[in-house]
């Protein structure tokens, strides 16, 4: 008996609750291409478009353990891209009229920074950046390269894997997992550092 393709991912998906992340990297392999064009529709950028798939799948990542299985997941991340996808217009549009608004005033064409660093958020940022240095650093070898060609060197999935000589689905996948140890060192930072804080106002 043949088995649907609802079914092999709906297993994939049991795995990955279960604690099997490779299981969802088989799942990012499958439909990144598809999403890739979907997220292409919205922003007409391919770089911007592979950046927000990315974000779709750590997002669908995090909370897969909400994931109905009464529904296909290709449909569920779907949903979510096209979401990031709004946001990310939405977004855009909101600095861009900001930006507008900024230049349009006849006064002055300096523009103030918003906030300005005190010692405070000097320490914050110099911490945070160690934190991403350590995270970064701590990656296996293959992650780190792949992120660092990305993120620093703003290289094209399709470029780092000609500099890697690997598929372009092995670099998102090891790129979607260096994100996520980064996102996940920070937010305990914020944590940490929030507890902080009330412990001092206590």
């Amino acid at each position: 008996m043949k088995v649907s393709n609802k079914d092999l991912d709906l297993g994939l998906v049991k795995r990955v609750k279960a604690g099997d992340y490779q299981a969802f990297d088989l799942l990012v392999l499958k439909y990144q291409s598809r999403l890739i064009s979907t997220a292409f529709k919205f922003v007409k950028d391919l770089q911007i478009a592979e950046d927000l798939v990315q974000d779709s799948f750590i997002k669908s990542f995090k909370s897969i353990g909400s994931f109905r299985e009464d529904s296909t997941f290709y449909t569920w991340i779907y949903r979510i891209t096209v979401n990031t996808s709004k946001n990310y217009l939405v977004s855009k549009k909101r600095k861009d009229e900001l930006l507008q608004t900024n230049i349009s005033k006849e006064e002055d064409y300096l523009i103030e920074p918003i906030d300005k660093d005190t010692p405070e958020d000097l320490l914050h940022a110099f911490q945070l950046r160690n934190i991403i240095t350590e995270s970064l650093n701590g990656l296996g070898e293959a992650t780190k390269t792949a992120l660092t060609l990305r993120e620093f060197d703003g290289l094209s999935y399709e470029q780092i894997a000609e500099v890697v000589n690997c598929p372009v689905g092995t670099v998102r996948s090891r790129i979607f997992r260096g994100r996520e140890v980064i996102e996940e060192a920070i937010k305990e930072y914020r944590k940490a550092n929030e507890a902080t804080h009330m412990k001092i106002k206590s």
